[in-house]
Formats: C-alpha cells, sequence, structure tokens
C-alpha cells in the first residue's frame, strides 16, 4: 500500500508546480499578429532588381539637378561691397571712430548691368561676420511686447536694452537695438528708381507677431544708439524693416530683404547708388554689401541644388554600370527561394 500511494503523491505535486508556472508565465497567448507572422512583402534583391533601382533613381534626379542648375545660372546677381570703399582715405585707419562720429556719411557708388534683369529686382543687404545666432542675443527680445500692447513692461528678458530714462523700451532688446541703418537710393539715366518697401516681410509675421496697436516707445533713446530709429507714428505691424530684422539668422553670412525694384533694367545699363555708410560693422571686422538679384522658379542663386541632384544621379549611373558590368561579366547563381526561413515555416512551428 505504500509503495503505490508515494508515487501517486509525488505526481500529484508536480502536476501542481505545471500549473502555477502557467498561471504565473508572462508569455503572451500566441498569435500571428503578435508574432509578427502576418503576410509581409518580402522582396528578394536581384542583380536585376538592384540596377533597375538605381538607374530609375539616375534617370529622374540628372535631369531635376540639369534644370536646377540651369534655373540657378538665369538668376542675375549684382554684388557691390562697400565697407571700406565708402570710408574716406583718410580715415581708413580708424574706421570705427569714422562711423561713430556724427554727421552724414554719403558715399556713391555705380553698378553695372552685365545682363537683362526682369522685374521683380530684389535689393538685398549682405552682412558677413554678424553672428545674430548668438545665444543672448536671439534671446533679447520680449514677443508678448512686440504684439500686445498691454505688455509694454514686459522687458525681463530684454537686457542689457531693456530700460532707458526710467522707462520701458519699445521694442526692448537687442536685437530691436541693432537695426540695420545703412540706406539705398538708387537712378537710372539720372531718372530715380522707387524701392517698394512693402510686403518685404512675412505676412505671417505681421499679422500675428507684431501688434497694429503696438508703437515704438522711448526707442534708441539711451545713453548708445545702436542702429536705425523707428517711426513712432506707425505700429510695429506696418515697420518692415524692423519686422524682416527681427527674423534673426542662422548663420554669420546672411542676406535681408530691403526692397523691390520693379521696372526692368537692361543689359550695359549704369545704376547710381547713393547710400548712407551708417551701420557699424567695423568693431567686428565685418562685411557689407548692397546685392541686387532676380528669382527664378527655385528662388535666388544656388547652385547646390543642381550640383547635389546631379551628384546623386552620376554616382547612382555609375554604380548601375559597375553592377551590369559585374553581372555581365562573372554571372552568380541565386540560391532557391523556397529554401528560405520563412517559406520553409511560415508559421515559425
Amino acid at each position: 500500500m505504500s509503495s503505490n500511494t508515494a508515487p501517486s503523491s509525488s505526481g500529484g505535486a508536480g502536476s501542481a508546480d505545471a500549473t502555477s508556472t502557467r498561471r504565473h508565465s508572462k508569455r503572451p497567448k500566441y498569435s500571428r499578429f503578435t508574432q509578427q507572422e502576418l503576410p509581409a512583402c518580402k522582396p528578394i534583391l536581384t542583380p536585376r532588381w538592384v540596377i533597375s533601382a538605381f538607374m530609375l533613381v539616375s534617370i529622374v534626379f540628372i535631369p531635376i539637378g540639369v534644370a536646377s542648375l540651369f534655373a540657378s545660372r538665369d538668376v542675375v546677381e549684382i554684388i557691390d561691397r562697400y565697407e571700406t570703399d565708402c570710408i574716406p582715405t583718410t580715415n581708413r585707419t580708424d574706421k570705427v571712430r569714422f562711423i561713430q562720429s556724427p554727421g552724414p556719411k554719403k558715399c556713391n557708388r555705380t553698378l553695372k548691368v552685365s545682363k537683362r534683369m526682369k522685374q521683380p529686382i530684389y535689393v538685398y543687404y549682405q552682412l558677413d561676420n554678424f553672428y545674430q545666432n548668438h545665444r543672448r542675443y536671439v534671446k533679447s527680445r520680449s514677443d508678448q511686447q512686440l504684439k500686445d500692447p498691454k505688455s509694454e513692461s514686459d522687458v525681463d528678458a530684454c537686457k542689457p536694452e531693456d530700460m532707458a530714462n526710467g522707462l520701458p523700451i519699445v521694442p526692448c532688446g537687442l536685437i530691436a537695438w541693432s537695426l540695420f541703418n545703412d540706406t539705398y537710393s538708387f537712378s537710372r539715366n539720372k531718372q530715380q528708381l522707387t524701392v517698394n518697401k512693402k510686403d518685404i516681410s512675412w505676412k505671417s509675421d505681421r499679422e500675428h507677431k507684431f501688434g497694429k496697436n503696438v508703437f515704438p516707445k522711448n526707442f534708441q533713446n539711451g545713453s548708445l544708439k545702436g542702429g536705425a530709429t523707428l517711426n513712432t507714428s506707425k505700429p510695429l505691424s506696418e515697420q518692415e524693416d524692423l519686422i524682416v530684422w527681427m527674423r534673426t539668422a542662422a548663420l554669420p553670412t546672411f542676406r535681408k530683404l530691403y526692397g523691390k525694384i520693379e521696372v526692368d533694367l537692361e543689359e550695359n545699363d549704369t545704376i547710381e547708388v547713393i547710400l548712407d555708410n551708417n551701420y557699424n560693422t567695423y568693431s567686428f571686422s565685418g562685411k557689407k554689401k548692397l546685392v541686387l538679384s532676380t528669382t527664378s522658379w527655385i528662388g535666388g542663386r544656388n547652385d547646390f541644388l543642381g550640383i547635389a541632384y546631379l551628384t546623386v544621379g552620376g554616382l547612382c549611373f555609375f554604380l548601375a554600370m559597375a553592377f551590369t558590368v559585374v553581372y555581365l561579366v562573372k554571372p552568380r547563381q541565386l540560391g532557391d527561394p523556397s529554401y528560405l526561413s520563412w517559406n520553409r515555416n511560415p508559421g515559425g512551428h
């Protein structure tokens, strides 16, 4: 009797342990979804597929690259660097002292049109070695103050250009304080060329970031004047030079839109420019350039896009040709797809 009872007792304990293990197991219930065994496309990259893919990319990219490069080359640009030439020869040993001295600083420049320029012709000023992306400079502004007249005193982030004579500055901050203040006027054959400065800023900035009821107050009234002054009778939403300047650049060399000339300029035309050389870039060895440019369907002149497309397309074409030669000269027999694991055992069991 005792010999028959012992195995029965042992078997009952083992069964209980197995049941307990199953009950506390974290293994999920089997399904084809959780085990990622649903039908799926599992392509086999044969030489023909690879060669065709590379050839298709080259066929698409190379024409786009050629079209982009030709469009970029059709853009006509006139670039005139003037920060040194607009300093009198006798003052070039101390440019900072000259630019900080009071009085007018008129400068006459002559531009030659090398190729017909169709309207609109965009007028830019370009600054080099100006780091608008400096962290303290970028943060020195009050977005709430710019759009809400009730937030006039919200100047905590604007130091050191937050207060002047005990009153808040509107607009406050280093960005607004350093507003570009060189001016340009153009003439051709002694006839004035009008520069349209309307709609040179982003529409979203005018409508949402700069208030229609916010007016400049106490601006550039401190001990040190940083740049241009603002018309106190116009709201900030209409001060487009300021709006353009307040959209800070990511790189130390940048262009900002000054205005548009809305007449065609013919080849060999001579453009007379009278500019006020007021902006101080001499303290940090910066450069100033005046740029006149047309546009194309890809925007301004930018060869990078076309070169990038041509490079990728050419590389894919080279690889397609190389693989074709290898495939024809030294072909390799493909294996039997039926031996692949997912073909031999689709269910994984």
